[in-house]
């Protein structure tokens, strides 16, 4: 049986890619984890590449990979310094991993993945919004930037306006922007989500 990937949002983005004439050729910032989406790529035909910050987050989604017979090709990095050339992927996505940080490193971090997108690639970047019911908890260290703790581990996390990453985007053409705000139960008690999703295409060189 086919395994199902629960980051829902990038099947939708696997079908824009799917419709885009570019090499397939994918780098995921933040791929680790016990079922890397890479996996779902690799099953479609796309060459993939894997950057994660946390060693042992390598290992576990590198041994999912060889368990599938699939070499994710994921390996430690930094979003904010990708270690690949200039326009040397068609595609490239960041799920649920950019906004662990400041919002100045954010930035820092969008202008490397563009970088490394080929004109008339698409990236995929989604963002916590201050819909979300942990934004202003924890340490204020800047615009709804909070430290806070996930699975006992000091994180800064950055929310957004739902229209405040516009302005990151804006020598790229957005082509799908959803605003979501999600409830489900976790631990036991109901909570409110709010993320933004984005699926933007680098603009060909005239």
């Amino acid at each position: 049986m086919l395994d199902i990937f629960k980051q829902v949002p990038l099947y939708r983005y696997l079908m824009y890619c799917q419709e885009t004439e570019m090499p397939r050729r994918i780098l995921d910032c933040g791929a680790g984890g016990d079922m890397p989406p890479l996996s779902l790529f690799e099953a479609y035909g796309y060459a993939t590449y894997g950057i994660e910050f946390d060693p042992a987050q390598c290992e576990i989604a590198n041994a999912y990979g060889r368990a599938k017979g699939q070499d994710l090709n994921i390996r430690q990095g930094d979003m904010r310094r990708l270690d690949f050339p200039d326009q040397s992927m068609g595609f490239v996505y960041s799920y649920n991993s950019i906004f662990h940080m400041r919002k100045a490193e954010v930035k820092q971090s969008l202008q490397e993945m563009d970088r490394v997108l080929m004109p008339g690639g698409l990236m995929f970047v989604n963002f916590l919004t201050t819909n979300d019911f942990r934004c202003g908890q924890g340490p204020d260290v800047g615009n709804h930037e909070h430290e806070q703790f996930d699975d006992d581990v000091p994180v800064i996390h950055s929310y957004y306006e739902p229209g405040e990453p516009d302005e990151l985007f804006r020598n790229m053409e957005i082509l799908y922007k959803e605003d979501r705000v999600l409830e489900r139960i976790y631990e036991g008690e109901r909570i409110r989500q709010g993320f933004v999703d984005y699926i933007v295409k680098k603009k060909a060189i005239s």
